[in-house]
């Protein structure tokens, strides 16, 4: 028997599950959050429901939003549970259940529904889980992507933009007409310094949609940059028949994720903040260096660990993490090749980091799938991977694991091609990416010579010998042994 999650069955779920100590009344928003996605859910929102069942910041509530098909669909699904979430911590010794009843109300998805939004004077800060190519950057020149058709109508019709940040943009200037202080635009998305990026594209957007608006946006919005960190896997029918089963409930939207969560801030929110520091966050002067350590170890080790997981025929993350030579390859290539172009943070020592990514990655509980690690790589390779190589070139260092990185990305791509391979290419440059990867298998530079994906990087001699040699390795002779003589070389 299951129980249907709603304000009005709270008091029926079972002892085994944490419900909020803080009723819907007592919430007020102060929180647009845009992209309500797993992981929001799984971070954010679980951050903000510790806060209020202590008590404090009650006024912080979230108001979820969005623009695209997807968060209709998960605001449909939201309405009919009051905007509740099942939260299961996929702990290896035992799973958790909570239900956060952070977010207050979702938005209409209509752009004059969110400005309306937007524009109401208890909202002091957006925040933001739109993917890592949702900032429109163009990635040859590293700037906003001015050409993209998004951001042209944008600027074609300045008075109803469609995109989230041309919607920002009308916001924040009915906001200073009416004398209203700006919210806070708050990133919480895996890039290097995402609140620079999230800063980068509104003011590019707003020079070119109300040139005379962008001045004041660069000089009073605030933009901070945030490093965040939990693994979310997608929630499938496998998450809603655990919810049903193991504790009772019918959350057409529940949310299952590692018990480990990381949130590093700069303390930059001239209209306020919640006290998250009261619940573990940590705010900052400088988050660079945090988010550079996660980047380039654990978002970088997944898509390390990704493509030749895929290739020797895992679905599940931690049954490749099981494999030696997996397992082995990860650690290797961190010790080797990356961890000695991340800047040492005090207090922080990187092995036993990199140890807590190996343990994480490996919880059978998570049930994350290899297939997910592999999407979008063409906008997940620029943000993880070329960064690394391109500083570990400049210090002159080793870079023939990062270049047998990109190898597998590119046999990935290739196989993918073929019917039989069971490889979906899911990624906005698929088409370009498995012509350029088969033409490869002759001509390894034709996959480097992808522009708008590698830019200079692509045109490095020493990077191209060395992506050559390994390309031409796993076309010889196969992932498993390619990764066993990358092994075989020196200590791991």
């Amino acid at each position: 028997m299951t129980t249907k999650l709603s304000l009005s069955t709270l008091s029926e779920l079972g002892e085994s599950v944490g419900t909020p100590q803080y009723t819907r009344e007592q919430l007020s928003p102060g929180i647009v959050h845009i992209g309500v996605g797993n992981f929001h859910r799984a971070h954010q929102a679980v951050y903000l429901d510790r806060l209020f069942n202590k008590g404090l910041d009650h006024d912080w509530a979230i108001i979820g939003a969005g623009v695209k098909s997807y968060d209709t669909a998960m605001r449909d699904r939201l309405a009919g549970q009051d905007w509740l979430t099942t939260v299961v911590e996929l702990e290896p010794n035992g799973l958790s259940a909570r239900v956060t009843g952070v977010m207050t109300d979702f938005a209409d998805i209509d752009p004059a529904a969110l400005i309306a939004t937007l524009i109401r004077p208890e909202i002091r800060i957006v925040s933001l889980t739109i993917t890592e190519g949702g900032y429109y950057v163009d990635a040859k020149t590293g700037q906003l992507d001015l050409s993209h058709h998004e951001i042209q109508s944008d600027i074609e019709n300045p008075d109803a933009p469609q995109t989230i940040f041309g919607i920002l943009i009308v916001a924040l200037g009915l906001r200073k007409d009416s004398g209203l202080e700006p919210f806070t635009i708050l990133s919480c998305d895996n890039l290097p310094e995402n609140g620079h990026v999230a800063r980068q594209t509104v003011v590019g957007l707003a020079k070119q949609m109300v040139p005379d608006l962008a001045g004041w946006i660069e000089i009073d919005v605030a933009f901070p940059s945030s490093m965040v960190d939990c693994i979310t896997p997608a929630t499938s029918a496998r998450e809603v028949a655990l919810v049903a089963q193991k504790f009772g409930i019918q959350d057409d939207a529940p949310v299952a994720c590692e018990p480990f969560r990381q949130w590093v801030m700069e303390d930059r929110f001239p209209a306020g903040r919640p006290a998250l520091e009261e619940v573990g966050v940590q705010f900052v002067d400088d988050v660079a260096p945090y988010e550079l350590m996660k980047l380039r170890i654990l978002n970088g080790g997944h898509a390390a660990i990704a493509y030749p997981s895929a290739l020797l025929g895992y679905h599940f993350v931690h049954e490749a993490m099981a494999d030696p030579d997996i397992s082995g390859w990860f650690k290797k290539l961190a010790r080797t090749d990356v961890i000695p172009v991340v800047p040492p943070i005090s207090g922080i020592d990187f092995d036993e980091y990199l140890e807590t990514c190996v343990l994480r990655f490996a919880n059978p509980e998570i049930g994350d799938t290899v297939a997910r690690l592999c999407l979008d790589g063409s906008n997940r390779q620029p943000k993880f991977i070329l960064p690394t190589i391109a500083d570990a070139l400049q210090a002159g260092r080793s870079i023939e694991g990062l270049a047998l990185e990109v190898a597998f990305w590119c046999r990935y791509c290739a196989e993918s091609a073929l019917e039989d391979s069971g490889f979906v290419l899911e990624d906005e440059r698929a088409e370009q990416l498995r012509d350029a990867a088969e033409i490869s298998k002759e001509s390894p530079s034709a996959f480097l010579a992808l522009d708008d994906v590698f830019g200079d990087l692509g045109r490095n001699d020493v990077f191209a010998e060395a992506f050559d040699r390994q390309l031409k390795s796993l076309w010889a002779s196969g992932a498993r042994k390619t990764l066993q003589a990358y092994l075989s070389e020196g200590s791991h």
